[in-house]
């Protein structure tokens, strides 16, 4: 939603800078390492994070039934993460070609899905969070509370895609392709409001907010909480479980801070005089960098909240394995065979065994 174009001037409003040259100020050197970094490094989370989060959808779709709260926010989760990455390859096209080579409504169409996946797969974090919180350190009451739940799990997760469209509704609205010094881009355009400047000021908050205040809100008591009761706790996978938790909340500040802390320096210079040409450009380069680095959590997000855990990785095999004997004949007694004969028996254990899945002890 913010690329490199954002630092470019355009005719929305003027951009003062401090510089006497101001208007000769060029950026063609973030451009240049925009057009080999960026297609790089999206084309490589593209991958990823298709491939990941595609495994995760087939894991719920054919060998494990979504049956707890976090199950379904999971599965809700890599569609969202899915949909993301797929987007990509468009903002690849357009950094290595350095214009939008598409119409105006797939840039309207790209924005809107670009948006609303991002905010979705962030609130989504901060329900497994909250999830998490119930099921163990509200042990003793989160049966009775999460059956309810859970009956209205997808009441929920309609609610967050909602929410989610709701508060990028505004990228439908405001982007448009259109032409900035002689190549067409694919950016916010607010000619049409009164007060431009108020405009970008509330998208940039409602995208800082919900694509990283609010997880973050959520996040952070929830898994300390999660960590002292499970230190508390007389486990032997206690110690191994403290790990995953302070690896989900290290990989999210890792991944969303550099790049929010851009987002809020972008905020606050926005229309002040007294900028410089060589700001701009630091501006240009850590922005490129550290919207990379957010994107990458879609990447990370199956390792972290499903494929950690010992089901999904038994599951994980099973897809390897029934992968490999699509292309072999399944002869009596083969291999193949006993594991086709043996698939639906553990479902149906799986199925039936303790459903607090996808928690960090599993």
């Amino acid at each position: 939603m913010n690329s490199t174009d954002s630092y470019y001037p355009t005719d929305d409003y003027p951009e003062p800078l401090e510089d006497p040259g101001a208007l000769l100020c060029s950026l063609q050197e973030v451009r240049q390492f925009s057009r080999v970094f960026v297609p790089v490094a999206y084309s490589l989370i593209c991958v990823f994070g298709l491939l990941g989060n595609t495994l995760v959808v087939l894991t719920f779709a054919f060998y494990k039934k979504a049956k707890s709260m976090t199950d379904v926010y999971l599965l809700n989760m890599a569609i969202a993460d899915i949909l993301f990455v797929l987007t990509l390859p468009f903002w690849a096209v357009t950094h290595a070609t350095d214009t939008w080579m598409f119409s105006n409504a797939v840039c309207k169409l790209m924005k809107g899905i670009y948006a609303v996946n991002f905010n979705c797969g962030m609130l989504l974090l901060a329900c497994i969070s909250l999830d998490r919180y119930i099921a163990i350190v509200q042990a003793t009451k989160s049966f009775q509370l999460r059956s309810r739940t859970l009956a209205h799990s997808k009441i929920i997760c309609l609610a967050v895609w909602v929410v989610s469209l709701i508060i990028s509704s505004s990228t439908f609205t405001f982007n448009q392709k259109y032409s900035v010094q002689g190549r067409d881009v694919c950016e916010p355009r607010y000619q049409s409001v009164s007060e431009p400047l108020t405009w970008k000021l509330l998208v940039l908050g409602l995208q800082l907010m919900f694509g990283f205040l609010v997880p973050l809100v959520f996040m952070v008591p929830c898994y300390l909480l999660i960590a002292r009761t499970l230190v508390q706790a007389q486990n032997s996978k206690r110690h191994r479980a403290i790990r995953v938790i302070i690896a989900v909340v290290l990989v999210f500040l890792a991944c969303q801070v550099p790049h929010n802390m851009v987002l809020l320096v972008t905020a606050a210079q926005m229309g002040r005089a007294g900028r410089t040409c060589h700001g701009q450009k630091v501006m240009g380069y850590a922005n490129n960098v550290t919207e990379v680095l957010a994107f990458l959590h879609c990447c990370l997000n199956p390792v972290l909240y499903a494929f950690v855990g010992q089901k999904f990785r038994n599951y994980f095999l099973k897809i390897m394995k029934d992968m490999w004997c699509v292309r072999r004949p399944k002869a009596a007694g083969s291999s193949c065979a006993r594991m086709y004969s043996e698939t639906f028996a553990s479902r149906q254990t799986s199925e039936t065994a303790d459903d607090n899945g996808s928690s960090f002890t599993m």
